[in-house]
């Protein structure tokens, strides 16, 4: 699973409907360039793939007053809201995704029911510790074995599967706790910051590359 399809459908929902230059702009904002594949290049045509996917709506929007070329507005269809959360759910719950498609899914975990978020993370964790406990039972060298720095291989994989539990356990016990605004308990987003700097920077600064 790529973390560009979930970041781009959850951008897209989070505003109604956005264009590129919005979208770039609050995955920048949110820094998924340093730890995704969400560069510039891969937002614009993840967008184009998935309006070509019936994932989202494509609306052509007048230029603006200021001048420049017509623009795209996106919004999800229903195929793409089904996907966005079979996306984000697969996210939360699996141990067996990259980092930074776990990230996206945090990212965007208020947009689920509480009691659904926790049920996730509760899944995910049963997995991190039969996920150890199988490093465990299957990888330790026997008495008297000498695996040398392969050993490393396997204290690495105890090692990740600890820290990813007690993480998972902590955003748990956050969340039943009360922790953020999830769905069906107000404005999600309210108070979090989550306005990138300068839309219209972005815009000039396509148009200026359009130009030359």
């Amino acid at each position: 699973m790529s973390a560009i399809r979930l970041l781009v459908l959850g951008a897209v929902r989070q505003h109604g409907r956005a264009h590129g230059y919005q979208v770039r702009g609050d995955l920048e904002f949110w820094g998924a360039h340093e730890w995704s594949n969400a560069k510039p290049g891969s937002i614009y045509h993840a967008l184009k793939a998935m309006a070509k996917q019936g994932l989202l709506h494509a609306h052509d929007v007048a230029p603006s007053e200021a001048g420049g070329p017509p623009r795209t507005e996106y919004e999800l269809t229903g195929t793409g809201e089904a996907e966005y959360f079979k996306l984000l759910r697969e996210a939360l719950s699996s141990v067996d995704q990259r980092v930074d498609v776990l990230t996206a899914g945090v990212g965007f975990i208020v947009d689920l029911p509480r009691a659904e978020a926790v049920a996730l993370l509760k899944r995910r964790l049963a997995a991190l510790e039969e996920w150890r406990e199988d490093i465990r039972a299957r990888w330790t060298p026997a008495e008297g074995e000498d695996w040398g720095h392969i050993g490393e291989i396997m204290g690495m994989w105890v090692h990740t599967a600890d820290c990813g539990a007690e993480w998972t356990r902590g955003l748990v016990a956050r969340l039943e706790g009360g922790a953020y605004v999830m769905a069906g308990e107000g404005d999600q987003w309210e108070g979090v910051a989550t306005d990138p700097a300068d839309y219209e920077r972005l815009r000039r600064a396509e148009q200026s590359g359009q130009a030359e």
